[in-house]
């Protein structure tokens, strides 16, 4: 690969390791090989660095600190700075097969941080020349307004102050990208303008041509989203977690920015309620939830614990290794086998690995989704049937798959993973066939060829 270069990787399948949940970062390391069994190809961390006052992990008092939660309580004689243990670890997960991707704050700081008392001409102001803290509207109410207290909003308007700032995130990235990092996770990517994005994600690829940048703009508004066209993106985070599977925005949503970078479906997040908690502990709900969001987008990621039942909700305050240990001790079940056999499908499956054009081919009102989708490189389709209903099967037709596939009843192929190990994978003979059926709560995935 020249300097020149660069390639988004395909169908990213994405692990939040959530750093405060294990704890010290030599205990990471202990994770690494149940990540790489379930097919992970990425490992998402959350900030690392050392926090504020609030101590929420997005409230960073220095960007270039680890966190000293993060440190070892007891080391050995010889004792490890912060680079040497963060680049240890991407150098044992460069070795399971996986890449480590960094969450990147660049529009806020801490209240208290550094940066605010060595640069203070780099703050937004109010009107009585108070650093300005961030804040943003409900999308349904705009007259509800929500500010975080502890932050500090930077200003990256034109103004010889904004070429320092710059300088300063070029060179931090640079420094975790000599770590051993991959890429970054970028936080509220939609409160900077575009070509503020565009210098920073070039000035890294000139750094590391591979180096992957991953927008988060989840409740931004469109236009917000919009601007962030040409940056240099290789994904962003969708909203498919909040659908119905009837409303049509998320289809909209989809086509919209398929084209300003491919998307990534989550069934949870840090930011949300744990799925086995809302569910009652329901090991079908959370691998219908999985194994929608893996067939939905080009990416697909997923909190640490979701494949234990973890209830707990990970929290940018309170989370520690307790809440780990308590929620192993509660886990009611464990479908690592069935998240590996998803990824597996995923990755070997290329048109579940790009942004392909997506169309709804059932009416709305049916009792059966099914969405239809086209890879752009090559003639394979996948139709999805997913029955949402948790109490009643549903039956589709064969033909009619068939049709919306383009080929023939024999020459559809099943690829929806296995639920138990040592059951057998489908192998329905779809030609001797009139209809097929959907247990409740379950999707099945079907492809051309």
């Amino acid at each position: 690969m020249t300097k020149a270069q660069h390639q988004a990787p395909r169908g990213p399948r994405i692990y939040n390791l959530f750093p405060t949940l294990l704890g010290a970062v030599p205990n990471w390391h202990e994770r690494l090989p149940a990540i790489a069994d379930m097919g992970f190809d990425w490992i998402f961390l959350n900030p690392v660095h050392l926090p504020g006052a609030s101590g929420s992990l997005y409230s960073i008092k220095d960007p270039g600190s680890l966190n000293p939660r993060l440190r070892p309580q007891r080391q050995d004689k010889r004792g490890q700075d912060d680079d040497s243990l963060l680049s240890d670890f991407c150098a044992a997960a460069q070795e399971a097969g996986l890449r480590v991707m960094l969450d990147l704050v660049i529009n806020h700081s801490a209240k208290d941080s550094v940066l605010v008392e060595n640069n203070p001409e780099w703050f937004a102001r109010d009107e009585h020349g108070q650093v300005r803290s961030p804040f943003v509207r409900d999308l349904d109410n705009p007259d509800h307004v929500t500010v975080w207290e502890d932050l500090a909003e930077l200003d990256y308007s034109k103004r010889p102050a904004r070429e320092d700032m710059l300088r300063f995130w070029d060179d931090l990235i640079s420094r975790y990208l000599a770590l051993g990092f991959g890429g970054f996770r970028c936080d509220a990517a939609y409160k900077l303008q575009g070509d503020i994005w565009r210098r920073v994600i070039s000035n890294a690829r000139k750094r590391d041509p591979a180096a992957c940048f991953f927008a988060e703009t989840l409740g931004a508004p469109e236009e917000a989203v919009e601007q962030l066209r040409g940056a240099g993106f290789d994904f962003l985070f969708n909203s498919s977690k909040w659908w119905d599977f009837r409303a049509g925005w998320l289809l909209d949503q989809y086509q919209r920015f398929r084209e300003l970078a491919p998307s990534i479906a989550f069934p949870e997040s840090h930011d949300t309620e744990r799925l086995a908690a809302e569910s009652n502990g329901s090991a079908r709900e959370s691998r219908f939830k999985y194994l929608f969001a893996a067939v939905f987008s080009a990416g697909v990621m997923m909190p640490i614990g979701y494949e234990l039942g973890l209830r707990r909700p990970l929290h940018v305050v309170h989370t520690t290794r307790d809440d780990w240990e308590a929620g192993l001790a509660e886990s009611p079940f464990d479908i690592s086998g069935y998240i590996g056999r998803v990824n597996a499908m995923k990755a070997a499956t290329p048109v579940l690995c790009e942004e392909g054009p997506q169309e709804r081919v059932t009416d709305p009102n049916e009792p059966l989704v099914g969405l239809l989708r086209r890879a752009t490189d090559s003639p394979q389709r996948s139709l999805v049937l997913i029955n949402p209903d948790p109490h009643h099967g549903q039956s589709h037709g064969v033909q009619r798959l068939a049709d919306a596939l383009g080929c023939a009843p024999g020459d559809i192929r099943e690829i929806t993973p296995a639920v138990d190990a040592d059951a057998a994978e489908p192998s329905e003979d779809l030609a001797d066939r009139n209809d097929i059926q959907v247990a409740p709560r379950s999707i099945r995935v079907f492809v051309s060829g």
